[in-house]
């Protein structure tokens, strides 16, 4: 117990000086990113990419359909697909929130899994989850901890991160929830169907969704996309695509201070009117209090209407904390996303 706890600690102490300001922004090293929240937080929607989350100090609880997640220093969370989900986080006796996220590489997956001889039977995929939170073993622990020592010199990070990054998800293939990493390599089965449709939703969420084309392309009927995109994110097509655009749409508010007409207009909305009443259904606030929320929350200052301005009102210490909180344009494929988070 006393190494454990003393391990604990340890990964507090090599995350304080990595992580300036609060928010989600990446490190030195590319696929690993550094998280904190220096208050506690109420549940809210968020997006997160695929990824391994692993919480140094405080607690966060996600909420997706009647299911929860608990993500803390004894547990880490395991996202096998992009996902929208509720949030919320809290920190004990006024320390922050610490946590580092490894972003899921499906090469090195399927890699590792062809050399550990395990297997996907296609009989598993009707168990597929793409959230789950599993207890952390000490030796996951042990590895995060030597990652986030080489992230403090830049040759080390460069040298030894890679090797690094790879045993962490060696051991959560190894783990008793590995099966959420391997399913990924099901390419050919519904799994692997339902996740290029993800990739589609996510490069295209400004356009028209059209189910029936998407279900054609995965070779399904439509009741069978529909229930099997269900089975992985909890949700319909059109809910999930929902989701996006609004999350979307609160970043150009936040970012750009452009009106709540011009930021549906632009993630695919035709009416602004639906617009607004899908946003407040979804946010339990107008576009305008949200971004006001995000924005004191984050410590930022009302943009002016363009993105320069915007930027350039910015705190710095939270510079890369708006932009890391939703879905990059420019990296629209789910292998090469960063994780967004609140």
């Amino acid at each position: 117990m006393k190494g454990h706890n003393a391990n604990r600690s340890r990964m507090a102490e090599l995350l304080y000086p990595l992580t300036v300001g609060e928010g989600t922004r990446p490190s030195i090293l590319d696929g690993v990113m550094l998280m904190r929240s220096d208050r506690s937080l109420p549940r809210m929607p968020v997006l997160y990419e695929p990824s391994i989350v692993i919480v140094a100090q405080g607690r966060k609880h996600g909420y997706l359909g009647d299911r929860s997640y608990t993500y803390d220093p004894d547990h880490y969370l395991v996202l096998s697909v992009p996902m929208p989900f509720e949030c919320k986080a809290e920190v004990d006796r006024g320390e922050p929130f610490l946590a580092v996220s490894i972003r899921i590489d499906l090469a090195v997956i399927s890699e590792l899994t062809m050399k550990m001889n395990h297997r996907v039977p296609l009989s598993q995929e009707h168990g597929v989850q793409g959230m789950c939170s599993t207890k952390l073993s000490p030796k996951i622990r042990e590895a995060t901890i030597r990652l986030l020592e080489c992230l403090g010199n830049p040759v080390e990070a460069q040298v030894l991160g890679p090797q690094l990054m790879r045993e962490v998800m060696f051991r959560v293939l190894d783990g008793p929830h590995g099966d959420s990493l391997r399913i990924l390599l099901a390419m050919n089965g519904r799994l692997g169907q339902i996740q290029d449709a993800l990739e589609r939703i996510h490069a295209n969420y400004f356009q028209p969704l059209d189910v029936a084309k998407l279900a054609e392309e995965a070779h399904m009927s439509v009741s069978a996309f529909h229930h099997n995109f269900k089975k992985v994110t909890t949700t319909s097509p059109v809910q999930y695509l929902k989701s996006i655009r609004l999350h979307k749409a609160l970043m150009l508010i936040v970012q750009e201070g452009i009106s709540a007409a011009m930021a549906a207009m632009r993630v695919g909305y035709e009416s602004s009117s639906q617009f607004s009443r899908e946003f407040k259904r979804f946010f339990g606030a107008t576009p305008q209090d949200e971004a006001g929320r995000v924005r004191d929350m984050l410590g930022l200052d009302t943009p002016t209407g363009t993105r320069r301005n915007s930027q350039a009102q910015m705190n710095p210490a939270h510079a890369v904390s708006v932009s890391s909180l939703f879905f990059d344009d420019r990296k629209s494929k789910i292998r090469t996303t960063p994780c967004a988070t609140l």
